[in-house]
């Protein structure tokens, strides 16, 4: 029966063919100072949040995290990238993989960026791909901000649950500032391993997504 009645595809984008283009230096991330800083973060010296800093090739002993979550959703983020979201109960109803790995500190999910013209692709996050340039994590109540700036583009991105707990979502935003000398055409693209579940192992083969294009949005359930 399944055979019979194939699922829907959707057609491929075009294959992107990146051309040559100047590579434009990125400003620096400005350093803040932290009192008693640890040689790679500490707290902002109102003590709201605590800042880690990440020089090139630069990693934390182990993944420094921050949870937060209302009374019917949550998330974890590290210093590295996103972690894992759930809702109802962190351990059976997990969205998201919980990669509980202390030296690798793998990441589930994922914000790409590329450049339309070359095809550079990088992260906001440090992983999953790590660039030369700095980046910054500040862990707040709440909520942890990413901060970078590579290929000419200011890069910030907030991530946070709701305190109201019938809003159970977790909510990204990003911004880029284009700080080089012409137009830009950039992509942003999320990617998820979904999990709808204890352990991702379980749960993969069950999962089915679709596109739903009224909302136009990408929706998964555990069949």
């Amino acid at each position: 029966e399944q055979l019979i009645c194939p699922p829907g595809r959707l057609d491929p984008p075009a294959e992107l063919e990146g051309r040559k283009t100047r590579e434009e230096p990125s400003s620096p991330l400005p350093f803040l100072e932290l009192p008693y800083f640890n040689g790679l973060g500490g707290f902002t010296p109102d003590g709201r949040e605590y800042a880690i800093y990440l020089a090139p090739e630069q990693h934390t002993p182990a993944p420094w995290c921050n949870v937060f979550a209302n009374s019917h959703f949550g998330a974890l983020m590290t210093e590295s990238g996103f972690g894992t979201a759930w809702c109802g109960n962190s351990q059976m109803n997990r969205l998201t993989p919980w990669l509980n790995d202390p030296n690798s500190n793998a990441v589930g999910e994922a914000l790409y960026l590329r450049d339309e013209e070359s095809g550079v692709c990088w992260t906001p996050t440090p992983l999953p791909i790590r660039e030369l340039d700095a980046y910054r994590a500040r862990h707040g109540q709440g909520y942890t901000v990413f901060e970078h700036n590579s290929h000419a583009i200011e890069q910030e991105l907030l991530v946070f649950v709701p305190v109201d707990p019938d809003l159970p979502v977790r909510v990204g935003r990003l911004r880029l500032r284009n700080r080089s000398t012409r137009r830009r055409r950039l992509s942003v693209t999320a990617f998820a391993e979904w999990t709808l579940g204890t352990d991702r192992e379980e749960n993969q083969l069950h999962v089915v997504t679709q596109w739903d294009p009224q909302s136009q949005s990408l929706l998964a359930r555990n069949a």
